[in-house]
């Protein structure tokens, strides 16, 4: 099989043809169709993930077919349709599986940086990281959606908002592209938030029912005249950015955090107290959330605006990533 492999940090992927590798106990095989091109994969191609162990292939957005069962896999069948996300499995055993919070694991593995990812004809797996692809999404479609699709879709339908309220997305990238048109799904008043003016057409077009310019000096004013957001979900990883949505919260508002910026977010204490405003990050989702989020889509018309590559282009397409010219979500075709 054919595979993009990382075999020094920040230095371009080398293409490589493998042994197509064989389940073992309780693992299944994935013939890859489509891989997801996440900013998260840098965490493997610069080497950044502590313990890592090069060489590796990356990729945790992977959509493809079932063509092979270890023993004791009880769920999936050869032929089936199934994804693989960011959550690569859990030991069960630990407190915080004990809990239910398999996301949270201690000894959780990490798609594409625990084991060989997606950027590949060929993906080994544990079964119970799998989730099934339903009728109706193409394969490059779903790949996106388990990683930024789950993301977004589990941190707004577990945040505590209801049908009616009024919740924001900063941001309409990779992330907030996809979150807008979740929250509009979910029965939200949707306001879409950007810096400048030009966005407002493609916001209210995915499913905003308000565009509000962050850059504007009036921005907590217009946000107020809403009524102030019950939630502001913030997807672009600018600290500066994030800082200044607390002003755009209603009472008891929650600053919901999915994007991560690598510098400190200044917040001040009083603005919080004074609206009993919270601030929440939220971690992407088991095979069980990613499920829900692709089934979700698929009911709703919930889709990604994708780039394709060719497998064999990976390099390429995380530089447009992290270039910031993908609209806006670059997807391998590895079938």
């Amino acid at each position: 099989m054919k595979s993009m492999v990382v075999r020094s940090p920040k230095a371009p992927l080398v293409l490589e043809d493998r042994p197509i590798p064989e389940p073992g106990r309780g693992e299944v095989r994935i013939r890859v169709h489509a891989c997801g091109v996440c900013h998260s994969d840098t965490f493997t191609t610069d080497g950044l993930w502590p313990g890592l162990q090069l060489p590796r292939v990356p990729g945790h957005e992977v959509a493809g077919v079932l063509d092979a069962a270890g023993e004791a896999v009880t769920r999936f069948r050869v032929g089936d349709r199934v994804g693989l996300g960011w959550h690569g499995g859990h030991d069960g055993t630990c407190d915080a599986c004990l809990r239910g919070k398999f996301i949270h694991c201690r000894n959780g593995r990490v798609t594409g940086i625990a084991y060989d990812g997606g950027y590949a004809e060929y993906v080994i797996a544990p079964e119970i990281a799998v989730a099934p692809i339903p009728d109706g999404l193409e394969f490059p479609e779903a790949a996106p959606l388990l990683c930024a699709g789950v993301t977004t879709f589990n941190a707004l339908r577990n945040v505590g908002a209801r049908s009616g309220d009024l919740v924001a997305v900063q941001g309409l990238g990779g992330l907030g592209h996809l979150g807008v048109q979740y929250a509009r799904a979910m029965g939200f008043e949707v306001v879409a938030i950007s810096r400048g003016t030009d966005k407002e057409p493609f916001a209210r077009k995915l499913g905003a029912h308000h565009y509000v310019d962050s850059g504007r000096k009036d921005f907590a004013q217009a946000m107020t005249k809403l009524g102030g957001a019950r939630v502001i979900l913030a997807t672009a990883p600018n600290a500066p950015a994030i800082s200044a949505l607390v002003a755009g919260l209603g009472i008891e508002g929650c600053l919901l955090i999915v994007a991560a910026p690598f510098e400190p977010i200044a917040l001040s204490a009083v603005d919080f107290i004074a609206r009993d405003g919270r601030m929440q990050g939220w971690s992407s989702g088991t095979a069980a959330d990613s499920e829900d989020a692709m089934r979700f889509a698929a009911l709703h018309g919930v889709r990604p605006m994708i780039e394709r590559y060719a497998l064999a282009d990976a390099s390429r397409a995380l530089g447009a990533m992290l270039e910031g010219t993908v609209r806006f979500r670059a997807v391998l075709d590895a079938a």
